[in-house]
């Protein structure tokens, strides 16, 4: 009797054991969290500075401007700051109409941090200034564009944006003003 006593005592163990296996690797870390991205809301603040370094027929190597947007094709190269991306430089290229509608646009930051942010958006440059603008601005777009991915920390990178944009009469640059919000991989990459 006392055998099978031991025996059943034995086994009960070992059930209990083997129902109660802990959720972990060798090492004792949680492997819950294993392959899946942490991703966080942030507010989305940059301006930038650009130069206008093609303004005319979509005449280019690689044309990609089809109807309606094929009257003019516009490239921008600007430089920037802002949070939560720091420093960057941004290029880009879109096409437009005759009426000052814009669209195809293919955008892209680069950062300081080796990553890329991807950018696309639409809209229209309107004459003239709004009363909030500095007296110096000659036409503006206030538009949305989405943030639709990126390299490194911004893959997978979601957002919306309101452009608050501008040319001047004091110089020949395009001036931009970003507001919105930005989705991304928490943390370093």
């Amino acid at each position: 009797m006392k055998t099978m006593k031991t025996l059943l005592l034995l086994i009960a163990v070992m059930c209990l054991l083997c129902s109660c296996g802990r959720s972990g690797n060798a090492s004792g870390g949680d492997t819950t969290k294993k392959g899946k991205v942490k991703m966080v809301t942030l507010p989305f603040d940059v301006t930038a500075t650009g130069n206008y370094t093609f303004f005319g027929p979509d005449t280019l190597d690689v044309p990609k401007c089809v109807a309606p947007l094929n009257s003019w094709r516009v490239i921008v190269d600007a430089k920037g700051t802002g949070t939560p991306v720091g420093d960057f430089t941004i290029h880009f290229d879109f096409c437009g109409d005759s009426l000052s509608n814009y669209g195809n646009t293919e955008a892209y930051m680069a950062l300081s941090d080796g990553d890329t942010l991807f950018v696309t958006g639409a809209g229209r440059v309107l004459d003239g200034r709004l009363d909030d603008h500095p007296a110096f601005v000659v036409s503006y777009w206030r538009d949305p564009f989405v943030i639709i991915g990126g390299t490194g920390k911004y893959e997978g990178a979601t957002g919306d944006i309101l452009s608050d944009d501008y040319n001047s009469s004091e110089d020949s640059f395009s001036h931009h003003h970003w507001k919105g919000t930005i989705t991304m991989k928490k943390g370093k990459d």
